[in-house]
Order: structure tokens, then C-alpha cells, then sequence
């Protein structure tokens, strides 16, 4: 090799050797964690889903890991204020962040939002899966998927859902519908839940997408016509979904935890299996039941390209339905 030649490859390999060092530290788990107490952000205030399952998967993983872990409730703005917080986070495996679909799939295609939802995270795990609720005011004239699409089919734009709100879960899962079937039923936004099962009740709208009506619908107030969950629900086990029906669809509600972006490797795979434990048991069924959701687990590479897909998915859903919020 000629001198000046060598003089130009000896500090390029020793570049790349310094830079694999560094990589391969950057992927080491910090020594001996977890040493300190974990914080779990969760962007919404306590009291919802969100606060439940936070706090479940923070009490059942710091006693898997041997350290306590601290619910960090910052609700506000949709669930950025939160989520801005986690992205700024160190990435020292000390800041973990639970949350749903919409912070990452939905959310960021409605407005301007502080976070990269794929720059600034580490998906850690899926936690759990959705059962939504198709359900008919009592006396509506269908009580299936078929006898649904061939009415709405029959009178454009007479027959109404009703959600929590623009651009909610329970609005998109009514869109989706609309999509799939080809029909065009009327969306009455409400100011959550309660609201809407009301007025369904009341014979004031048609249908609602949204597991708030299991009570309802158990007690014979409101009819359940689908579930719009890969399952059918263990409490509406004659209800069969909206797939048995001839429609593929999946609502994409899942919750998930993830870590800020530089997460040692490490500590993600090793979290990721404690959760994928934790989801096993039959006290995680049971929790998560009482909330309309189920377990279901899907590991950091699967949950990652699953997020993107959901992104696509849901950005192409707000632009063909012509979605805003203000």
C-alpha cells in the first residue's frame, strides 16, 4: 500500500471503529437498571382508560423489574402536552410513556403537534386491542351488518351515528364503516360518550360505534348489531363481528408503551418481555375486560412497522372523509 494512501485509510478505520464503539455503548442498558424509580407518563388526566391501564402495567412492571414506577398524569391539548414531555425525556431507560392510537396514527394528521411520533419514540409494546361496539338504537330497522348496509344503501344520507366527538375512535370506526359497506349514514359528533348513548337510547340517532354501550346493550336498552374487533366480546359472546359479517375491518384501537428516542436496546427488549408476561396472565384479562379491551401483545420491530401502517391508514381515512377539527 502506498504511503499517501495508507496516511487516508488509517484515520477513516479508526473513525469507524470509534463510531461502532459508540454504537454498541449507546445500545448497552444503563449499569444496573433499573436503580431509580421509572417514570410512566401518561397524556391524559387520571380517571379514563388510559390512567387504568398506565397504572396496571406501572404496578405489575416495577415489581417484575425490582424498582417502583410513578404514574405521571399530564393530560391537555389531545395528549400532546404529554407526549411532548415523554419526547423530551432522556433516553436512560427512566421515562416510559403509555398511550393510544391516536397520539401516533390519528392525532398528528388532524394538527400541528410538538412531537415526531416516529423520530421521537421507541415502541416498547403493543398492550392491548379494542372491542367496539356497533350498536342500533332498539327499534332501528336492521339488526345486522346486512340489514344495515341494504337501508342505508336504500336512503342515502337518512340513517345517523353518533360519537364522542371529531375525529375520535368513535367517530373514525363510523367513517370506516361507511367506507367498507359503501353507504353514507350521517355523523352527529357529541361532547363524549355518555352523551351520544343517550341520545341512542333516546331514539334521537341511529347507531353508535363504541364499547360504552355494553351495559346498555346487556340491559336490553340498545341492540348490539356487530363487534368491530378481531374477537367477538366475551360478554356479547351471540354478537358476531363485523369480519364474520363479510366486512374486514379492524378498528386499529390499541394502547401501547413506548420510551423516548436513544432507549438502550437493552432495556426495551427486556421491558417488552416482562409486558408480553404481564398481558399472559388472567388478571390482565379480566382488568382489561372491564374496559371493553383485551390483551395483545405485539414486540418493539412488529409494534414499530404496525404504527406506520396505522399512520397511513388513518391519514388516507381523514383525507377521504374530509375530517378537520378546530
Amino acid at each position: 500500500m502506498s504511503s499517501p494512501l495508507r496516511h487516508l485509510l488509517l484515520p477513516l478505520g479508526a473513525a469507524l471503529i470509534a463510531l461502532s464503539a459508540s454504537s454498541v455503548h449507546a445500545q448497552a442498558a444503563p449499569a444496573g437498571w433499573p436503580n431509580k424509580p421509572i417514570r410512566v407518563i401518561v397524556p391524559y388526566p387520571a380517571g379514563g382508560n388510559s390512567d387504568a391501564i398506565g397504572r396496571f402495567i406501572a404496578d405489575k412492571l416495577g415489581a417484575a423489574l425490582g424498582q417502583s414506577m410513578v404514574v405521571d398524569n399530564r393530560g391537555g391539548a389531545g395528549a400532546t402536552i404529554g407526549a411532548d414531555l415523554a419526547a423530551r425525556a432522556p433516553g436512560d431507560g427512566y421515562t416510559f410513556m403509555v398511550a393510544p392510537t391516536a397520539v401516533f396514527a390519528i392525532t398528528p394528521h388532524l394538527r400541528k403537534v410538538p412531537y415526531s411520533p416516529f423520530a421521537d419514540f421507541v415502541p416498547i409494546a403493543q398492550l392491548t386491542g379494542s372491542y367496539s361496539i356497533a350498536t342500533a338504537r332498539k327499534d332501528a330497522p336492521f339488526n345486522d351488518v346486512k340489514e344495515l348496509v341494504a337501508a342505508a344503501r336504500k336512503a342515502p344520507g337518512k340513517y345517523t351515528f353518533g360519537s364522542a366527538g371529531p375525529a375520535t375512535a368513535t367517530h373514525l370506526a363510523g367513517e370506516m364503516v361507511n367506507y367498507k359497506a359503501g353507504i353514507s349514514m350521517l355523523h352527529v359528533p357529541y361532547k363524549g360518550s355518555a352523551e351520544a348513548l343517550s341520545d341512542l337510547m333516546g331514539g334521537r340517532i341511529d347507531m353508535i360505534y363504541d364499547p360504552v354501550s355494553l351495559t346498555q346493550v346487556k340491559a336490553g336498552k340498545v341492540k348490539a348489531i356487530a363487534v368491530l374487533s378481531k374477537t367477538r366480546h366475551p360478554e356479547l359472546p351471540d354478537v358476531p363481528t363485523i369480519r364474520e359479517q363479510g366486512y374486514d375491518l379492524d378498528t386499529r384501537s390499541w394502547f401501547g408503551l413506548f420510551a423516548p428516542k436513544g432507549t438502550p436496546k437493552a432495556v426495551v427488549d427486556r421491558t417488552a418481555a416482562e409486558v408480553e408476561k404481564i398481558l399472559a396472565t388472567e388478571e390482565a384479562r379480566q382488568l382489561l375486560l372491564r374496559m371493553s379491551q383485551y390483551p395483545e401483545y405485539v414486540g418493539p420491530a412488529a409494534f414499530a412497522a404496525q404504527i406506520k401502517d396505522d399512520s397511513t391508514f388513518f391519514k388516507d381515512l381523514i383525507v377521504r372523509a374530509d375530517i378537520h377539527v378546530e
